[in-house]
């Protein structure tokens, strides 16, 4: 993969986007998010029911929250700050404990799987995966791309561990299958639709099932495991939310229908993609070890109830492995650069923030506002009112970290004051989040879709519309019976925890 790469997976972590907004927009934003911080921490009284440390944590979530709406700066470089801003406004009291999200068996978890995405790219093992998928599932039209891509997208969830990471990747080939389109009404609207389907929606749905595959994921189970003792592995989290995969169905047959794209076929697709595949060289001894250790550590993950090996400490075997001498052809340098380390720090800092957010008061104290909204109703009500409120706040937001890092947190706090299941209706809740298809700017995925400059914001907007509603009916009707299944119905409170720790 060429080395410009890297910035464009690094956008969510690495800085504000290009054409995001004027000028003054980021140094404004900051200035004011730095007022915004004085007053809540030291200006206003505390709101009642609010304990001194929530509002002191409010404080930092104010600036945070303006912080990441604005981009003012790096949201991985927010991340290293969170803790000392949680020291500073007395909402945590030692700094070992502000920054223990940076400790987390979840971020090294986290660590290890950058670093096989980035020795994937360095070797150019992600480019290869992809084009030899799209070769052998033998596409021929708008129809067959979406879903090729799409079995490229899951695939690639194994080893790529974020979403805009695999949207990024697929850039350039999803741009190279749109670019042999003509321009006709219909080839048009083919493009949009296999560019909204493949580097937004198919990336995000992809990635729902796989822990490692969307960093919401590991922002989840880390606050489940430091608030409930629930810890989650690789497999467990397969379990729980495989049947996601389903809304990909759902989805392309409202985009079809919307865009009229099924039955465009594409002006020498195949033949275009051989080409692509035969420019690549041969597969190197080095490529084969890499696979291999990277099947090991799958067999591991999904083989984890029986050694009872955690899979952060698989993963960092793993890393042991592909460091071993002789093994690489190419040095820390070329790795290094590819490693998304500003969404590492984001993802520490987050969840310091979750966990300040929760033991502070502050989630309940917003659990207790939410509750007078929707309690009295049946779960699915309750459950609908909560997510579609979960939407119209993502609207401001570009991180997916950053929005789930404040959500979940509350929505644990809410389900005991609903009578719903805390587990169950925190996942309901968060996974919502990810499905985000008003605006571009809410998820990095759909700012790196719409570069391809194949669709307009309008465009993205109307069949987003839908999109959300799909993604909240499927919660409802589908995730909410298969938890119920697992043992963890949303409507029982009290419910045990089915699986294994």
């Amino acid at each position: 993969m060429s080395k410009e790469t890297p910035g464009v997976l690094s956008v969510e972590a690495n800085g504000p986007l290009s054409g995001s907004g004027t000028a003054w927009r980021g140094p404004a934003g900051f200035i004011f998010a730095w007022l915004c911080f004085v007053v809540v921490a030291w200006m206003i009284p505390t709101p009642a029911g609010l304990t001194a440390q929530g509002k002191a944590t409010l404080a930092v979530v104010v600036w945070v929250a303006i912080v990441w709406i604005v981009e003012a700066i790096p949201v991985g470089v927010s991340g290293i700050l969170i803790p000392m801003l949680l020291v500073l406004s007395h909402a945590v009291g030692a700094f070992p404990k502000a920054a223990s999200g940076f400790s987390t068996p979840v971020v090294f978890l986290c660590l290890a799987a950058f670093l096989f995405s980035a020795i994937m790219q360095a070797a150019g093992l992600d480019r290869r995966i992809a084009l030899v998928l799209l070769d052998k599932l033998k596409v021929q039209s708008a129809n067959g791309v979406i879903w090729a891509m799409f079995v490229v997208n899951f695939v690639m969830s194994l080893i790529v561990p974020a979403a805009n990471a695999r949207a990024a990747t697929l850039l350039p080939v999803t741009n190279g299958i749109v670019g042999l389109f003509g321009d006709t009404s219909r080839e048009r609207d083919a493009k949009k639709a296999i560019v909204i389907q493949t580097l937004v929606y198919g990336s995000m749905i992809s990635g729902m099932c796989i822990l490692t595959a969307h960093l919401p994921n590991m922002v989840v189970s880390g606050l489940l495991e430091k608030q409930l003792g629930i810890r989650i592995s690789y497999f467990t989290w397969f379990r729980l939310q495989w049947p996601y995969l389903g809304m990909f169905a759902l989805t392309q047959c409202w985009v079809q229908y919307y865009f009229k794209s099924r039955a465009v076929s594409i002006p020498g697709g195949r033949q275009a993609i051989n080409t692509e595949r035969r420019k690549l060289p041969a597969a190197s001894p080095q490529d084969y070890r890499i696979l291999a250790i990277l099947a090991l550590v799958a067999l591991m993950w999904a083989t984890e109830p029986l050694h009872g090996m955690p899979s952060e400490v698989v993963a960092l075997i793993a890393v042991a492995l592909m460091f071993s001498p002789g093994v690489l052809s190419f040095g820390w340098k070329e790795i290094q650069e590819r490693t998304i380390w500003g969404t590492l720090f984001l993802l520490g800092g987050a969840l310091s923030l979750s966990s300040a957010i929760s033991g502070s008061g502050l989630a309940q104290w917003a659990a207790d506002h939410i509750y007078a909204v929707t309690y009295g109703h049946v779960w699915w009500l309750m459950l609908a009112i909560v997510m579609l409120g979960t939407h119209v706040i993502r609207i401001g937001m570009l991180s997916n970290v950053a929005a789930v890092t404040m959500i979940a947190p509350i929505a644990l706090a809410l389900a005991p004051r609903l009578g719903l299941h805390p587990v169950t209706f925190t996942l309901l809740v968060s996974d919502t989040d990810s499905f985000a298809y008003l605006l571009p700017t809410q998820i990095t995925a759909g700012v790196i879709a719409y570069s391809s400059g194949a669709f307009s914001t309008a465009d993205y907007a109307k069949v987003g519309v839908i999109s959300v509603l799909i993604a909240v009916a499927y919660g409802i009707c589908v995730m909410a019976p298969w938890y119920a299944y697992l043992g963890i119905p949303i409507w029982n409170p009290t419910a045990p925890w089915p699986f294994a720790h």
